[in-house]
């Protein structure tokens, strides 16, 4: 059964691959950006400053996420807060307990919707749709910066002169 299903994924990605190379590319390269410095009064010479680090350590930026009410002091229902809210979303029914499909749910939801054929197991390729989503970190997200291409070298045209 595994056998046909990966068969029938090649013949899928084979179809799909070709339709994509059969169109003909009429896309073309975007404008070039405009030059903002222009408009500005900065001084093009001078190479622009990173903005200001947070010059908080880690441990005071620890401190200060669990400090909610910002009084300088981390009380025990500030320190549990996170596991409290935890909890009270897995708790579904909300009787205060927790049983263990609602312990459970997020794992039971993630097999049953990767076993693709319903056969009560994962094959390698079904088990590989349950690998974890990596996040972005927080600086990355907040980052609108387009990825820069190398430059490239001005053509050379002289050769065919001599």
């Amino acid at each position: 059964m595994a056998g046909a299903g990966s068969a029938l994924l090649l013949v899928a990605a084979g179809v799909v691959f070709w339709s994509n190379r059969a169109q003909p590319d009429e896309s073309h390269a975007p404008p070039a950006p405009i030059a903002r410095a222009a408009e500005t009064d900065i001084d093009a010479s001078t190479p622009a400053q990173p903005p200001a680090a947070d010059e908080r350590t880690r441990e005071q930026r620890r401190f200060d996420r669990a400090d909610r009410d910002n009084d300088g002091r981390i009380t025990l229902a500030e320190l549990t807060y996170p596991r409290q809210r935890a909890f009270a979303r897995l708790d579904v029914n909300h009787d205060g307990r927790l049983s263990f499909e609602e312990w459970a749910v997020r794992t039971l939801t993630k097999f049953s919707t990767a076993d693709a054929n319903h056969d009560a197991s994962l094959s390698r390729e079904e088990f590989a749709t349950t690998a974890p989503h990596r996040r972005t970190p927080a600086r990355q997200a907040r980052c609108n910066c387009a990825p820069q291409a190398p430059a490239q070298p001005p053509a050379d045209d002289s050769e065919g002169e001599n």
